[in-house]
């Protein structure tokens, strides 16, 4: 029998930071179940045979929009700077990414005298679209075509397997747009890395003996010898958990190729994107941001599938449309004290941060009820 006063499906940042709270403040047992054989989701940094630590999952580029939160993870780590500098390769020659001066100047091959310029010249590139659809317009509205089919279209339809025209304007809003030179792939002034990586960061959280760990545990097989006394909070897919009731919702799945080298750096900024090359749609070099003193350093490689484990929700309207079912029955089961959250349960393409705020908040909702 699975059996806690809590049980959380899914060892990932939410479920850590559930765990830690709902066990130090409320004085509750915890369970967490998780199907893989480790902690912290895709958040997961191992060390490889030659001692580098990388991100098996991706980089994540930890930043912050709300210094709480900032503050609630520096109780289980310290910190180094988050130097995310990204590159975008094309035709041959590096450029900065997310677009901002030096790329249009680089690209166009002009000089501006000043920002007002630049933008004088952006809006006789772009194509007057009043109200983007799809991240096609989205870009061709703020950008314009030599930019959009250079720097954007190639990539998008690499990484999410579809045309941008079918995409929702959000996804290429996530990308900044810059009139300054700023080379940092995110805006956050914020910006830091775990100083011993991820994974120890989440394994200080949930060191407390009221918190139990069941890994290589798959949720679905042992459904049935669950018992919870409290609350069930799950981090998975919704429609497995309802049974596909309304269809499979569509993700999109990466799989990385690592290569180790005997060399200190290898690139000379922790990404560099490949839009028009390559099945691949990034290198990533993590040493630039572990700033590990070692003379190897690995290289991923990643490449986009449609099978495999969720990673990316694909936001379209069929899907919207499927997972607006699903929530009207994530909303009626939290009479049952059942609880969905993060990037899989409420299919949204959250970053770290944010799944971290709404763990946190979720904990205040389960608070109130114990009170």
């Amino acid at each position: 029998m699975f059996k806690a006063d809590v049980i959380i499906v899914g060892a990932g940042p939410v479920g850590c930071v559930l765990a830690q709270k709902i066990s130090n403040e409320l004085n509750l047992s915890c369970l967490i179940i998780e199907k893989r054989n480790h902690i912290a989701g895709n958040c997961y940094d191992e060390k490889n045979k030659k001692g580098v630590l990388y991100h098996k999952y991706g980089p994540h580029y930890l930043r912050f929009k709300n210094k709480k939160i900032f503050n609630y993870l520096s109780n289980f780590t310290d910190w180094i700077p988050g130097e995310y500098i990204v590159k975008s390769c094309v035709d041959k020659k590096l450029y900065p990414f997310p677009i901002n001066l030096d790329t249009l100047e680089n690209f166009f091959d002009v000089k501006f005298k000043s920002k007002k310029e630049a933008i004088k010249f952006i809006n006789k590139k772009k194509i007057k679209i009043k109200n983007p659809k799809n991240s096609e317009d989205f870009i061709l509205s703020k950008l314009g075509s030599e930019i959009y089919e250079k720097f954007y279209k190639n990539y998008t339809i690499k990484q999410w397997g579809i045309n941008p025209r079918k995409l929702s304007s959000n996804i290429a809003g996530r990308v900044p747009i810059r009139f300054n030179r700023n080379p940092y792939y995110v805006n956050e002034k914020l910006k830091f890395m775990p100083k011993k990586g991820f994974t120890k960061m989440f394994e200080r959280m949930i060191s407390n003996k009221k918190i139990r760990l069941s890994l290589k545990t798959d949720f679905f097989k042992i459904r049935k010898k669950i018992k919870y006394n409290k609350f069930l909070i799950y981090t998975g897919t919704p429609d497995k958990f309802f049974n596909y009731k309304y269809g499979k919702l569509n993700w999109r799945s990466l799989d990385f190729k690592f290569k180790t080298f005997k060399k200190k750096y290898i690139q000379k900024s922790v990404q560099y994107n490949y839009p028009n090359n390559y099945k691949f749609t990034r290198k990533v070099e993590i040493k630039h941001v572990t700033k590990q003193k070692t003379p190897y350093t690995i290289i991923s490689k990643e490449y986009p599938k449609s099978n495999g484990d969720p990673y990316y929700p694909i936001i379209n309207n069929e899907n919207l449309n499927k997972f607006n079912k699903y929530k009207k029955l994530i909303d009626k089961i939290e009479n049952q004290n059942i609880f969905f959250e993060g990037r899989l349960a409420q299919y949204k393409y959250f970053n770290t941060d944010q799944v971290i705020e709404r763990a946190l908040n979720l904990f205040k909702k389960i608070k109130k009820k114990i009170n």
